[in-house]
């Protein structure tokens, strides 16, 4: 009887998981092929021109979908040991949305499963043991705003994205840019940092950070970038950190690296 409740479990879960990833390749609006040129980087600041041209994507197609892997490890906070993990994730352009799917190793094996994801202007964090047992499950309107932020972030890895109607820049100097997403009623402003080869070195915003419980507490965040490498043809982000600079001092909680990236892919993984 237990064996069949959770064989019921794992189906139940797995369907939702798969319908979610589903609606990122099939709510996307679908766009003729659209290739960028030196015209469209005219009217943006200097050095987010400067950005987009080291990349690559003159040129190139706009990205309409992504999926890419990661590796690497992450942690509640300073005082919890580190995991290692393993994790896939899928992209859509327009409208902006994301599932990121993590398998967290404890004592080698993949014990843990997060899923977080952004969607029709929602986020939401899921967090299962042994893929069966909810342990956590955080939405609301500052879910929203986390999981929001979240893709402006990683839109470092499909960055034609940032040539869309629903993006719009505000020159600072010449090493650095705000940006700001819109999508639905909701939008989110970072602060974007590069140096003179054109590399985006940084990404800070005020983050709401999951707290536990539903809780949640508005900090800085950032994600310090320390190696690029080149997927699709273009110069990307493929080692990084992510940091909670706290009054009492910076929490390093999670590293990454992509080990795989597809644009405009037929399908996930």
């Amino acid at each position: 009887m237990l064996k069949v409740i959770a064989s019921n479990i794992f189906f139940i879960a797995a369907s939702r998981l798969s319908r979610e990833i589903g609606k990122v390749f099939t709510q996307h609006e679908e766009q003729k092929q659209v290739i960028v040129t030196e015209e469209m980087l005219q009217k943006l600041p200097d050095p987010v021109k400067r950005y987009l041209e080291y990349t690559g994507v003159v040129g190139k197609p706009m990205v309409q979908t992504v999926r890419l892997k990661q590796v690497g490890k992450i942690r509640k906070d300073a005082t919890q040991p580190w995991m290692n993990f393993e994790a896939k994730q899928y992209y859509s352009v327009s409208s902006p949305s994301f599932v990121w799917i993590a398998h967290m190793k404890v004592f080698g094996l993949p014990l843990v499963r997060v899923r977080d994801y952004y969607m029709e202007g929602r986020g939401n964090i899921l967090v299962k043991a042994l893929s069966l047992f909810t342990v956590a499950d955080s939405g609301g309107e500052k879910m929203d705003q986390g999981a929001m932020m979240r893709y402006l972030n990683e839109m470092m890895w499909f960055p034609s994205a940032f040539l869309g109607k629903n993006i719009s820049f505000e020159s600072i100097d010449a090493s650095s840019a705000r940006v700001t997403l819109r999508d639905l009623d909701k939008s989110v402003t970072a602060t974007m940092y590069f140096d003179d080869e054109g590399k985006l070195t940084n990404f800070i915003a005020p983050r709401y950070r999951d707290m536990g419980n539903n809780k949640f507490e508005l900090e800085n965040w950032s994600t310090p970038i320390r190696e690029y490498g080149e997927f699709e043809g273009l110069k990307l982000p493929i080692k990084g950190v992510g940091v909670w600079n706290l009054k009492e001092g910076d929490l390093e909680y999670i590293d990454v690296t992509v080990i795989d990236l597809k644009y405009n892919p037929e399908g996930p993984y």
